[in-house]
């Protein structure tokens, strides 16, 4: 007899035997027993997942830093800690306009130095005098946390905390707490101070030493008068030690889950540092990580700077395996703290940009620092990078091309908490949309907060000339993963997960286009003749980090060029490697797939290969007369006291030509030569006077200048001497010196 299964339970039996892709218990650590494989460990890894305030803070993703206090008014990186409080001559503070910056950039929270090292509260706290309480800030009465916390409401921005365990006033006080040898006694927190009772009435007790009881009392401060905090960041620095005190992080860490329980703690268990300060992103960043002791009963973390944290060959040897995601984290500005808004230079909007793709889109949280001014506030340049790349990532990731598409539901519903599990061998994902477009980002989130992060490496195909193309291939994705690639028209993707941690489960998918800035083009030249050309490069010299930023952004660039004087178009010769260019014009532009850039071009001297100096009147110390025709601007040539100068050159061979062009060192104002002469020789013994010539402005303009001859002239000798130095200084320079040729 045929017996049939009632629809309810065909559909319970269905609805069982899907897989779900967990063979044992979550958790945020998941220790690895003695008798572990090495299958065993990643399978345990496959479930390690983020607790939920880890989860917010990776979805916080674009956060902001600002150091702030008597730095900015030294123009000191790091302080002595006996700087009178005085010196904070703050007369302004304009928190509206930090938070209303922040929210332009598309940041959803901010960390606030509340004390640097040097041991200032920025807050006015009851257990020292140090800080803003002794100021002239409103009379001792300012209280800049206060403000900002009321600003972060108003914009509705997350506040989170920094509070700096080093502390060196109370080392350098001669009555100072941190490491005075105080014996560990209990210690009721808060301690109780007359005339300044706390509206919350929690207190704690702990065994703890004077300078730990200092630290618990001014983190309930924070914790309790500031509204919701979600962030307390700890680092590690310490600037000098004293009486080899020790923190007693256990008591923090139980004071604060209970005061700020929506808190992660930054350089402990919860986030960790990304290993640079400089905005660098590893190629493959995972928050499954190894330990050797459990991060939950640990006390103090070491700096984790490896190339390599979490791969397989990473995780089998560890003890525990943890969930930690980083932060990476770097500064806007040259330096932490603001000094001025001439020398100190600011960060381009295509690196900031660049950096969100790179930290948020790599499976980190991106911490960018935003030092106020002296007037209290975001100066302009801060603030026009900040907005530019606020609108960029709203232009870019605010509208997903998937709209309207067929796939798997649950990777298309914005649903963070559904996902495609993919348990087949062939772990691959199509999506088909209405029509074609035009996309260069491709977006990847993986169901963490239930699955953890399993995919090791993944290729993204599309649908071109009635085929798959692949277009882009990365390796774990995580939290998030942003593909960039250069622009396609098409209507279908795959996604194909290559290697995996067990069977990946995908949350979201989404496509989107990036609007291609065509940059401005630079030249540079070898000293034997090979022409670069390439994007200009940003003046942005603290803490490089190596990354050819317009290439990562800008994947349609493209770069064509002419030598006969023409202007580039998009049929022009494409720029590919280094080429030889022995003189005359050169002119490029930047194209991309609708935009083309502004045309950049130079007129080139001879080759400088076979020159040699045949003598200089002076020579300062590093500023050889040789460093005058290297092809490099960034040396020169400088006499080392004042009187008639002079540089001579011997070309190699006899050469007729046009002019000479004069590029002026610009690291300052010095040795510029405003009038000279040229002469000529034919043994580089015997001179005579060719020409006299004359630049003016160099001071406020130190760019190259050109003087042409009144006529053509054959000569192997040459010689630059000075007779008027800008500003009336005494010595000359030259970065370089270039010889035109009659073409």
């Amino acid at each position: 007899m045929k017996r049939t299964i009632p629809l309810f339970l065909l559909a319970l039996v269905i609805g069982c035997s899907k897989p779900s892709g967990l063979t044992m218990k979550t958790a945020s650590t998941i220790p690895i027993e003695t008798n572990d494989t090495k299958d065993s460990i990643i399978a345990k890894a496959a479930h390690v997942v983020p607790t939920p305030n880890q989860m917010d803070a990776l979805s916080d993703e674009f956060i902001a830093f600002i150091h702030f206090g008597p730095n900015t008014f030294t123009r000191m990186e790091w302080g002595n800690g006996m700087e009178d409080p005085k010196i904070f001559d703050l007369r302004e503070l304009d928190t509206d306009q930090w938070c209303k910056a922040m929210k332009a950039a598309g940041m959803t929270k901010v960390i606030f130095t509340a004390k640097h090292h040097a041991g200032f509260c920025l807050w006015q706290s009851r257990y020292t005098e140090h800080g803003i309480m002794s100021s002239p800030f409103k009379d001792g009465k300012g209280d800049v946390l206060k403000e900002l916390a009321e600003s972060c409401e108003k914009y509705g921005l997350k506040l989170g905390v920094y509070l700096s365990p080093a502390d060196l006033f109370q080392i350098e006080n001669p009555e100072g707490l941190y490491g005075n040898l105080s014996k560990k006694t209990e210690r009721v927190i808060p301690r109780p101070v007359e005339g300044r009772p706390f509206e919350n009435k929690t207190t704690f007790k702990f065994t703890v030493d004077d300078y730990n009881e200092y630290f618990l009392n001014q983190l309930f401060e924070l914790l309790t008068e500031y509204g919701p905090v979600h962030e307390v960041w700890f680092d590690g620095a310490h600037p000098k030690r004293k009486g080899g005190q020790a923190y007693d992080y256990m008591a923090w860490k139980e004071l604060i889950h209970k005061l700020a329980p929506e808190a992660v703690i930054f350089g402990r268990e919860d986030i960790r540092w990304c290993g640079n300060e400089a905005g660098q992103t590893r190629d493959t960043e995972w928050n499954v990580i190894p330990y050797q002791e459990d991060p939950n009963k640990m006390g103090r973390f070491g700096d984790l700077t490896a190339k390599s944290l979490g791969s397989r060959d990473d995780l089998v040897k560890g003890k525990f395996l943890h969930y930690q995601p980083a932060e990476t984290n770097t500064s806007i500005r040259e330096g932490w703290f603001y000094r001025d808004d001439t020398k100190q230079k600011v960060r381009s909007a295509d690196d900031v940009f660049d950096m969100y793709e790179r930290s948020v889109g790599g499976n980190s949280i991106f911490l960018l620092n935003i030092p106020p001014n002296r007037q209290g506030r975001f100066s302009d340049e801060d603030v026009q990078v900040l907005e530019e790349v606020g609108k960029r990532i709203e232009q870019t990731y605010g509208t997903d091309l998937l709209k309207g598409a067929k796939g798997p539901a649950e990777v298309l519903d914005n649903d963070p908490n559904s996902y495609e599990l993919l348990a087949d061998d062939e772990k691959a994902i199509e999506i088909t949309m209405p029509s074609e477009v035009e996309a260069n980002r491709f977006v990847i989130q993986e169901a963490i907060a239930s699955h953890s992060e399993r995919i090791e490496k993944h290729a993204l195909d599309a649908w071109i000339d009635n085929q798959w193309q692949e277009v882009a291939s990365a390796t774990n994705v995580g939290y998030k993963r942003i593909l960039r690639f250069p622009t396609v028209t098409t209507s279908k993707w795959r996604l194909r997960i290559l290697e995996s941690r067990m069977a990946p489960a995908i949350a979201k998918i989404s496509v989107h286009y990036y609007k291609n800035r065509p940059p401005q083009l630079a030249f540079t030249r070898s000293i034997d003749g090979q022409l670069t050309i390439e994007p200009k490069k940003h003046d942005f010299g603290w803490k490089p980090h190596g990354e050819d930023i317009s290439k990562n952004i800008n994947s349609d660039l493209e770069i064509r060029y002419t030598l006969d004087g023409s202007e580039p178009t998009n049929t022009s010769k494409l720029y590919t490697a280094p080429f030889l260019h022995e003189s005359g014009p050169v002119k490029a532009r930047s194209f991309t797939k609708d935009q083309l850039g502004s045309v950049a071009e130079k007129n080139f001297g001879i080759i400088k290969k076979d020159w040699k100096l045949v003598g200089t009147d002076q020579e300062a110390d590093g500023h050889a007369g040789t460093m005058a025709f290297d092809e490099k601007s960034k040396t020169y040539w400088q006499s080392s006291r004042k009187g008639t100068h002079f540089l001579a050159i011997d070309l190699g061979q006899e050469q007729t030509l046009t002019g000479f062009v004069y590029t002026p060192q610009t690291a300052n104002a010095d040795g510029m030569i405003e009038e000279g002469l040229i002469k000529t020789s034919t043994d580089g013994k015997s001179w005579r006077t060719l020409e006299t010539f004359k630049f003016g402005n160099l001071i406020n303009d130190p760019t190259p200048r050109t003087h042409y001859f009144n006529a053509p002239v054959s000569a192997r000798f040459f010689r630059i001497e000075s007779r008027v130095i800008a500003g009336g200084n005494k010595t000359a320079a030259i970065a370089e010196i270039d010889f035109l040729k009659t073409e």
